[in-house]
């Protein structure tokens, strides 16, 4: 069995491959010093949406993400195959992620999942899925040692 590199099912926005290569590149090029590259890929009218909050607007996911990359030393993606149908995608991914306040800035890796709605060649919709909990929970001392023997024992 072969994986195309994206499956698409009938698209409305032919840019769509194109958008995603720039979302892909921009996301294992950010950092807290280019933040200004993410009207590069978003609408002004961006709805962004994770497990810690959603913002909407440029200006507001500019500043949610000045937040989120304040410590991070090092912050890159391994993105699977996407699948999209009629200017929505999904795309799964691995996050490597360095920061001075989670695990003593070890890499943590996390599986999460975007979801994306493409509109003129920009994303105007972006969720994303992961467990919060294998990001910061799992990796704090105390906390993180208690929460790692609970899932054992559940699982």
């Amino acid at each position: 069995m072969t994986t195309a590199s994206v499956i698409g099912i009938s698209t409305r926005d032919s840019a769509l491959p194109l958008v995603l290569d720039k979302f892909c590149k921009l996301f294992n090029e950010l950092d807290k010093g280019n933040l200004t590259r993410l009207g590069e890929v978003y609408s002004d009218d961006i709805r962004f949406q994770d497990p810690f909050g959603e913002v909407r607007g440029i200006d507001e996911l500019t500043s949610y993400f000045e937040g989120a990359y304040g410590n991070v030393i090092r912050c890159r993606f391994r993105f699977g195959a996407p699948v999209s149908q009629n200017g929505w995608c999904t795309i799964p991914w691995v996050m490597e992620l360095q920061h001075k306040r989670i695990k003593g800035g070890k890499t943590v890796e996390v599986e999460g999942i975007s979801h994306l709605e493409i509109r003129d060649g920009r994303v105007r919709y972006h969720r994303d899925y992961f467990d919060a909990g294998q990001l910061l929970y799992e990796n704090l001392p105390v906390v993180g040692g208690v929460i790692r023997w609970v899932k054992e024992q559940a699982g």
